[in-house]
């Protein structure tokens, strides 16, 4: 696995799946815990680090292809997704993986490319209703 170590100045540029949008994703450090810091446009959305190689882990666990999902933090998310596993209490860190209130959801949308970036799945890149299994 690549290491997950960028800075602002040296961030990953990714695409969503569909590759209808650009953004960043880089990392650093927040009140002791490592964050991924995602920049798309003017917004900015933090996530807990881990949940890199948490969602791989579920993934392999997994053993098939999922739906990515991806909604807004105020609009519930499809169950049986990658969004629906970011914000459960069943997950690793009991709740969500995004960290900044009001900005947590989306996790379906932006993690996912990091991960293929960093060769640790396959992620489809159609218009819409995209999938991901790990490698």
């Amino acid at each position: 696995m690549k290491t997950l170590n960028r800075t602002k100045d040296n961030p990953w540029n990714l695409k969503t799946a569909p590759g209808t949008a650009e953004f960043t994703m880089h990392t650093d450090t927040k009140d002791g815990l490592a964050i991924l810091i995602c920049t798309v446009g003017k917004t900015v959305l933090h996530y807990n680090a881990r949940c890199i190689q948490d969602l791989h882990s579920m993934l392999k666990a997994h053993g098939d292809c999922m739906d990515l999902g991806g909604a807004d933090e105020q609009k519930p998310a499809k169950q049986g997704t990658v969004e629906a596993w970011g914000r459960s209490s069943n997950n690793p860190v009991a709740g969500w993986y995004g960290l900044k209130k009001g900005l947590r959801g989306r996790f379906g949308v932006y993690v996912p490319p990091l991960m293929e970036a960093l060769g640790l799945c396959e992620l489809e890149h159609n218009a819409k209703n995209n999938r991901i299994r790990a490698k």
